[in-house]
């Protein structure tokens, strides 16, 4: 079965708020036929951008900041954008006064752009499947191969573990401060496809870029 299919188009756009020093950019896809499936991939989009930007502060407010002045900046990539699935991350970067350091928090979203549906991690592979058995034994093997330093032991990812889509890789991520110190930022662990053909759908996002036309 091919999948083949061209990249949808993307555009930036920027929210700006001088008073609370905040620059967000943020993606938009356009030009889709089907403009019911384009609304809603762009309203989950900005969903998720206005929901880091509540995370960041209301995590500033629980660590002591009581109405913080913030500076905030926010980015996207984009990661796959190919055989009718789109997997992007969205960066924002907060910064209080008068913390030492920053806070990085990236979250990713992959679609199938013929449904606008969103992909968790356990979506992507079989039922039934031990792929969280099998994505940590591989973490575990890259965190001692690259000698990443840890907070405690790593025994196993979340099933809902932050990941996106990077042409024939698995990319499986971790915060700031969920296993490893801030100064490594955001440990990420990519896994190729082949590596896990097994265990994904042959029709899901992994399986299509598992094919070779």
């Amino acid at each position: 079965m091919s999948y083949i299919q061209n990249p949808v188009q993307i555009i930036t756009r920027t929210i700006v708020r001088p008073d609370q020093q905040l620059a967000i950019d943020y993606p938009v896809v356009i030009g889709m036929a089907n403009q019911a499936i384009q609304k809603k991939i762009n309203s989950t989009i900005l969903s998720l951008v206005n929901k880091l930007i509540k995370d960041q502060i209301n995590q500033l407010i629980n660590q002591g900041y009581k109405n913080p002045q913030v500076t905030v900046q926010g980015w996207y990539e984009i990661k796959t954008n190919e055989r009718g699935i789109l997997s992007l991350s969205i960066g924002n970067y907060t910064m209080a006064i008068p913390a030492a350091h920053g806070l990085t928090i990236i979250k990713s979203l992959t679609f199938d752009i013929h449904t606008g549906k969103v992909f968790p991690l356990s979506a992507l592979f079989k039922t039934g499947s031990n792929y969280v058995e099998v994505i940590s034994k591989n973490i575990q093997q890259q965190i001692k191969a690259r000698e990443i330093p840890l907070l405690g032991e790593f025994k196993a990812i979340r099933p809902d573990q932050d990941y996106y889509i990077a042409d024939k890789a698995l990319v499986v991520y971790f915060q700031e401060y969920e296993i490893s110190p801030y100064y490594v930022g955001l440990p990420m662990f990519p896994i190729s496809v082949f590596d896990l053909q097994n265990i994904i759908k042959d029709d899901g996002p992994l399986g299509r870029m598992a094919t070779n036309d």
